[in-house]
């Protein structure tokens, strides 16, 4: 919810325990489940503090695909389709002293410092009561068991949940389904977490296998993170995430090249993104503002088929390689649409001026029906040894930024254990702080053996 939609404030106002906004004539806070009838007057008031504070001296890792143990380009020539146009959004440098404008075309996907256009907050620490007693008072082994077609409350383990999930019996709202999230199929593994700040999972993924039509395998992960400035950006990352997955599942065993492919499912991806703010029936032409906050995300993904590797994205989500022999670099393989990557593109910062101005992580590409143009990026490699691909949001690498730092936080066993390996990771990111929803997927490469043909020519 926006600052500017909130309803007018009572005289209790938000939860004494965990600060959560309150409607008029709650009897129960719905992010924690507190009894309201037992405040004996209103709180005292605090004032509301930004909490997404950039790290000072941050730097971005860059790109780097290249040195011994990095994934090397697959040649440009193997694979041909008519390039979308791109605009030029990079402004000229201002004069000295002067100060650094806002690219047109940025969105923030975080609480700005400014403490407005934001709904997030930090949570109370979660309580995980004794199933069998709630309040001081036992419960008999009969009431643990809900009748058929009713969920028990995980707080009091007496009550049942209505249909809004709420426990009638404590109040106590239920964990969704989104909360967290785990996926294995195969060699790929993902895992997607609420954090410890946000009060909702706005991150999604895909996951899947298929078959090239020479029956070799293809390995499928697809990552998207809602932009929270923006309306629905959770319904905006699922859309995504699913309308990109089912394009590959549609173009890989057809023959179609994994960099075609992958630059379809994006565009595919952002038009399901764009019809999000049309499915309300308003027409727009009616209302010039319908598009002004539409629901947007950001998109990476990574294919693995016929001895490549590619990555595709929009945003600044990322990719990173990390070699089996970690004494071998690794590497990051995309580079952030982010304001603080067109500062250092553009010269006009340095990396650690640009990364440690509050402005760093506003986006200057995204999926929705307001991104000004939809600028897909993608890349192929051919490593030439085996590997991990980490997929995942700024709020795993918020934690592990640069490429030997993720490849530090990345336990020795992941190529065999991806499930317990982005779960590693996951837990990487909510012991720093866990600021952001946390998403990754892991895919193990394993290179093909000496003489073992490929299915697209790379020469």
């Amino acid at each position: 919810m926006k600052m500017s939609q909130m309803h007018q404030e009572t005289a209790l106002s938000r939860c004494p325990n965990c600060e959560e906004p309150l409607e008029s004539g709650d009897l129960f806070c719905g992010a924690c489940g507190y009894d309201l009838s037992v405040v004996p007057a209103p709180p005292e008031d605090h004032p509301t503090i930004a909490m997404a504070t950039p790290v000072e001296g941050r730097a971005p890792g860059g790109p780097a695909a290249s040195g011994p143990g990095a994934p090397t380009a697959a040649a440009s020539g193997s694979v041909e389709w008519s390039a979308a146009t791109v605009a030029d959004r990079s402004e000229p440098p201002t004069p000295d002293g002067a100060p650094v404008p806002a690219p047109a075309g940025v969105r923030f996907d975080r609480p700005n410092t400014s403490g407005s256009d934001s709904d997030d907050f930090e949570l109370a620490a979660p309580v995980t009561p004794d199933p069998r007693t709630f309040a001081g008072a036992s419960f008999p082994e009969a009431a643990l068991t809900p009748p058929d077609g009713t969920k028990l409350c995980v707080a009091c383990r007496a009550g049942h949940v209505d249909p809004d999930g709420y426990c009638e019996n404590c109040g106590h709202a239920q964990p969704r389904e989104r909360d967290h999230m785990e996926q294995e199929l195969g060699s790929v593994a993902a895992v997607s977490d609420r954090g410890l700040r946000h009060h909702r999972n706005e991150d999604s993924f895909a996951v899947s296998t298929t078959a090239l039509p020479d029956g070799s395998p293809a390995v499928v992960a697809i990552v998207c993170d809602g932009v929270s400035s923006a309306s629905r950006p959770d319904e905006a990352s699922a859309a995504a995430a699913i309308a990109a997955n089912e394009s590959l599942l549609e173009s890989l065993p057809r023959g179609v090249h994994p960099q075609q492919a992958m630059h379809e499912a994006i565009v595919a991806a952002a038009e399901s993104v764009d019809s999000l703010a049309r499915d309300d029936g308003r027409a727009q032409e009616h209302d010039p503002h319908h598009h002004q906050n539409a629901p947007a995300c950001t998109l990476v993904g990574a294919v693995m088929a016929g001895g490549l590797l590619v990555v595709g994205w929009v945003g600044d989500s990322r990719v990173y390689w990390v070699p089996d022999d970690r004494a071998t670099p690794p590497a990051r393989l995309t580079e952030d649409d982010s304001w603080a990557a067109q500062m250092v593109a553009t010269g006009l910062m340095n990396e650690a001026e640009a990364y440690a101005d509050e402005r760093a992580h506003a986006i200057t590409g995204w999926l929705g029906a307001d991104a000004y143009e939809l600028e897909p990026h993608t890349a192929s490699f051919k490593p030439d040894r085996p590997g991990l691909v980490v997929v995942c949001t700024d709020g795993l690498w918020n934690y592990a930024e640069s490429a030997a730092e993720m490849a530090a936080a990345v336990p020795p066993d992941a190529h065999e254990r991806p499930l317990h390996g982005a779960q590693v990771l996951v837990g990487h990111a909510l012991d720093g702080g866990g600021h952001d929803n946390v998403t990754v997927a892991l895919l193990p490469f394993a290179v093909p053996p000496q003489g073992a043909g490929s299915a697209y020519s790379t020469a």
